[in-house]
């Protein structure tokens, strides 16, 4: 726990830590706002700073490192692969890549191919190049190849996928914003679907939970109803899955559990298990469209980051590991219930699996975010999911105990900011 516990506002002690945040504030362009510590180790769903201060992460690097910090099989696979190959680029072949490609293709029903990049945007970048590939190849006009998206939606910060993105605060500024993206109004409500489709939509891209949102899953059929839909129209059905794949719900993948498979789905975050890496599966209708140079990344594939990423799938992919974040999402709601019961700061707990929200009650919404560094100067890590909501992606690995002392500082913290809104 954090030495000045007494003080909950806790800033750097050391000259050392109190010197590289003035650099990291002086030579990083502002767009991130970082807290004023500097991270320098962890173990498991343990953080420590440079002034030996530790904290309960519940954020595991925005549900990246879901195996939490320095796991040992990961370890193995960065250090044995680091002494062979690094980088080659896509004009060769190496076995890291393929066997990756592989184990995908094995555990995911629906894929036949896999697209290797470095990250989600870069992961819905090729999706969106694969929708509009696959709409020109079925004779479709430029005008006709329009995606839908819904409102909360999340899909990166670059160009084409803020605007995916259905949320204008992440568009302004950036303007003219590519075309070709229709927005559902709401999110879960086949009504408001069904209205948007014209005979210009080729595709529908969702999040079957979504997270900047908010931690919205998708209702019970909702997943099955737009596949329906889909299907009737003859449109392209792609799940973006970088958040709340990877056994981050208590399946593999989030749509699993729904019966509803999609034609192309993006992953990333947790494939790499701490490492940057991206993915898009590509079904049976669109396998073969991408042909030779249509799309590419340097980077992607590379070896190091695909041998650590395939022993992450192999170990997330395993029953123990899948049946341990539903008795631990189970451990996580109570006492986040428990805690609101007291507390009075959420007005409800929602989300799936490990992947769980808790909405702010009417006098703290908008200040999500002053209430995560509340709760870090409490020596818990946690994260938002807009200005009205906490959200709470904590290592799938992570233990009842790890939990319950998290939700004793998280207690805490709440119970301050109860007591001192003024502080916030």
């Amino acid at each position: 726990m954090l030495k000045n516990r007494d003080l909950p506002f806790a800033t750097p002690e050391g000259q050392a830590s109190k010197d590289l945040v003035w650099k990291g504030q002086t030579y990083f362009t502002p767009n991130y706002k970082p807290r004023e510590m500097i991270l320098d180790h962890g173990k498991g769903a343990r953080l420590w700073d440079m002034d030996d201060n530790e904290y309960v992460d519940f954020g595991a690097g925005i549900a990246v490192c879901s195996l939490g910090h320095q796991d040992e099989d990961l370890l193995e696979a960065l250090q044995k692969q680091s002494r062979k190959l690094w980088h080659t680029s896509n004009i060769f072949f190496t076995e890291p890549s393929i066997r990756l490609a592989e184990a995908l293709v094995e555990a995911v029903p629906f894929a036949k191919r896999v697209y290797f990049c470095n990250s989600g945007a870069e992961a819905n970048e090729a999706a969106i190049k694969l929708i509009r590939k696959w709409a020109t190849s079925q004779g479709r006009a430029p005008q006709q190849r329009e995606i839908i998206t819904f409102a909360g939606s999340f899909h990166g910060r670059t160009l084409a996928t803020v605007t995916a993105t259905a949320q204008p605060k992440y568009q302004q500024g950036f303007e003219p914003l590519p075309a070709g993206f229709v927005y559902c109004p709401a999110f879960n409500d086949m009504e408001a679907l069904a209205s948007c489709i014209t005979e210009n939509t080729c595709a529908i891209l969702a999040e079957p939970v979504q997270g900047e949102g908010g931690v919205i899953p998708a209702r019970p059929g909702f997943l099955q109803e737009i596949r329906a839909l889909c299907d009737e129209r003859g449109l392209l059905l792609a799940y973006d899955e970088i958040q709340c794949g990877m056994g981050r719900t208590g399946a593999l993948f989030a749509h699993m559990t729904e019966g509803a498979a999609p034609d192309i789905m993006t992953i990333a975050k947790a494939l790499g298990g701490g490492l940057p890496i991206g993915a898009m599966l590509a079904g049976e209708k669109v396998a073969e469209i991408f042909d030779f140079g249509s799309h590419g990344s340097t980077f992607g594939g590379n070896p190091v980051m695909c041998a650590v990423a395939l022993a992450a799938l192999e170990k997330i992919n395993s029953p123990a590991l899948l049946a341990h974040v539903a008795a631990m999402e189970q451990h996580l709601r109570k006492g986040l219930e428990a805690i609101s019961a007291e507390t009075e700061m959420f007005s409800g707990i929602r989300g799936k699996g490990l992947m769980i929200g808790a909405p702010l009650v009417q006098d703290f919404c908008g200040k999500s975010g002053a209430i995560s560094e509340l709760c870090r100067r409490f020596g818990v890590l946690v994260l938002v999911a807009g200005p009205d909501v906490l959200r709470f992606v904590p290592p799938l690995t992570i233990t009842p105990d790890e939990i319950d002392d998290g939700l004793t500082r998280l207690k805490a913290a709440l119970t301050y900011a109860r007591a001192h809104p003024e502080s916030l």
